[in-house]
């Protein structure tokens, strides 16, 4: 297991939650396994109950994890997909609406695919290297979402964070590069947000949240990113028209 950095600026929770979250889709941690208890996390990476605690509850929030009282906290098993129809960027979508949007980047970096990562975005293990990007994303000044999107880097090698700065995705996937999504799977579900979650969405703490995965396709069915992405529930609602 990995250890916490105290000279990292990213919150102590937040690096125990990575480290788990990535254990579990690198498959060191499998559907079922059980996760080591509070007071043995407390002892390896050394901080506090509190701390430990703050990450767990995220991954169990999550739907990573869950508890069963008396027995321990583990691995859960993967959810079942269901496919959505339609296929608009954020900022298409607000734009339809006639909404202004903004959006901060987080952070972007380069760097190897965890296992799941590879697995959605069907990567090799010589040619694993993936764009992680996250986004803040504001709609008439109001944060609206956290955004986090995984890019392989073999698809746009000379993409830097000057690139996408106040662009769209799906633009800059069509303008720069030639690549035209025509399908993605995506999957919604409710989530209460964490603490560091609260703090950039303006949201009470414990707030309720919609968390959206989606893999994007291209031509030929190869994947162009994979995206997690938390709305605020009390601002965004998903309609769905049948016909």
């Amino acid at each position: 297991m990995k250890i916490v950095s105290k000279k990292n600026p990213v919150p102590l929770h937040f690096q125990i939650k990575e480290i788990l979250q990535e254990m579990i889709e690198n498959e060191e941690l499998k559907p079922g396994d059980a996760v080591p208890t509070e007071r043995e996390l407390c002892e390896i990476q050394g901080v506090s109950r509190m701390t430990v605690n703050k990450a767990i509850m995220s991954l169990v929030n999550e739907g990573l994890l869950y508890r069963e009282q008396g027995k321990g906290t583990f691995v859960a098993k993967p959810k079942e997909n269901k496919e959505i129809a339609g296929l608009k960027s954020f900022s298409e979508v607000m734009q339809d609406k006639g909404l202004k949007t903004e959006t901060r980047i987080l952070f972007f970096q380069i760097k190897e695919a965890t296992k799941r990562i590879q697995s959605v975005l069907n990567l090799s293990d010589y040619n694993n290297k993936v764009f992680e990007i996250s986004r803040l994303r504001m709609s008439e000044g109001e944060p609206v979402a956290i955004e986090t999107v995984w890019i392989p880097h073999n698809l746009c090698s000379d993409m830097d964070r000057q690139t996408i700065e106040g662009k769209s995705l799906y633009e800059t996937f069509k303008n720069k590069y030639n690549y035209f999504p025509d399908k993605a799977k995506q999957t919604i579900e409710p989530i209460i947000l964490n603490e560091d979650e609260c703090k950039l969405l303006n949201q009470n703490e414990n707030a309720l949240a919609l968390m959206f995965r989606r893999t994007t396709y291209i031509k030929g069915e190869v994947p162009i990113e994979y995206t997690k992405a938390i709305y605020r529930s009390d601002i965004y609602k998903y309609e769905l028209v049948f016909q």
